[in-house]
């Protein structure tokens, strides 16, 4: 038996003894080191996948631990190899994963939502979903690959290139992490967030932040690219606002990239989609190549994954940690720490 963070129902987590599977033909069991809390996590948390999350559910999916036992006829890994999770299977038979895109299978197991996550001492998963980590990547920087490898995914969707200027709407941990990759791949970027902590944070790693409560985000674009408009948005706010703004910044023929999660359905201008040809194109989760170029980006700095971390707590105190990312404030993101003798700390 080992202690695992559970779903019971809306705001209602526990910490409680869990079994876990020894691993069989094709798995391997693994000790996760830490777990990062991501929006998923909190939708679920609210009760808003409820038709989706059966209750006791384990949650986490953005994770970083050692392998601890490999099952028959796994070849490759062994006790004590660093590694996270690309928390996907398919069923590779669907007309999603025949067309080549398995990782929007329309039977897709999403790993800490549909199938018991990572936040837990022991975790039995399918070899296949290993993604291996250099040993010079500390484990709680490498926590943030998932989220990373998100980033990745959505800058690659919206065909960011060099010299490109590109808005970035929602400056949560998703948002920032969009704003370095695609600064990373050459583009100027200007990232809109209300929340003064992660505006002050995106300014220290480099990056214009505006605050939309008390500035015209479309005309600062306009005199920012000579009335051109952007070439390129991301929506990562969840909100009718941000949709607005992303919509409102772009130029010709520019491209909205959807991000966020939106819980109900969002007006959105079609108006100005036909005027200046837009192209709004979706952005959902990530391939095995995207998870390798995130840990290439988070072992080499180019994500400076400590900087993102606000705290790390144990895993019995997961549940308050759930309601402190809540309840918004200096936070960015929350690790937990599932090692045996956890005892947390604040970064």
């Amino acid at each position: 038996m080992t202690l695992a963070v559970r779903y019971l129902s809306a705001r209602t987590l526990d910490t409680a003894p869990a079994e876990n599977p020894s691993p069989g033909p094709g798995e391997v069991e693994i000790a996760p080191a830490y777990v990062g809390i991501c929006g998923t996590d909190l939708h679920i948390f609210h009760g808003d996948m409820d038709a989706r999350v059966a209750a006791p559910a384990v949650l986490g999916h953005e994770m970083s631990g050692r392998i601890v036992r490999v099952g028959a006829g796994v070849e490759g890994w062994r006790p004590g190899d660093a590694v996270t999770v690309m928390p996907l299977r398919w069923d590779d038979s669907c007309p999603a994963c025949r067309a080549g895109h398995q990782h929007i299978c329309q039977h897709l197991d999403f790993i800490g939502i549909d199938s018991p996550g990572a936040m837990q001492q022991r975790w039995t998963v399918p070899a296949a979903t290993l993604i291996r980590l250099p040993e010079s990547l500390a484990l709680d920087r490498a926590a943030l690959v998932e989220p990373t490898a998100v980033a990745v995914h959505d800058v690659g969707r919206a065909q960011v290139t060099e010299g490109e200027k590109a808005v970035v709407v929602g400056g949560g941990p998703v948002g920032i992490l969009i704003s370095l990759v695609a600064r990373a791949a050459g583009a100027d970027v200007r990232v809109v967030e209300l929340s003064p902590h992660r505006r002050r944070l995106a300014e220290e790693l480099g990056l214009t932040a505006w605050d939309p409560a008390h500035a015209d985000v479309p005309a600062l674009v306009g005199e920012w690219t000579s009335g051109a408009g952007a070439d390129v948005a991301f929506e990562v706010s969840g909100a009718q606002g941000g949709v607005d703004t992303a919509v409102d910044v772009l130029g010709a023929r520019g491209r909205l990239c959807l991000v966020a999660i939106h819980a109900r359905p969002r007006e959105v201008n079609l108006h100005r989609f036909f005027w200046r040809e837009l192209t709004l194109v979706g952005a959902r989760l990530y391939d095995r190549s995207d998870f390798e170029h995130a840990v290439t980006l988070v072992a080499d700095g180019i994500i400076p994954a400590q900087r993102l971390i606000s705290k790390v707590v144990p895993l019995t105190q997961a549940p308050a940690a759930f309601e402190a990312l809540e309840g918004g404030g200096d936070v960015m993101k929350i690790l937990v720490d599932c090692t045996d003798d956890s005892q947390g700390a604040a970064q």
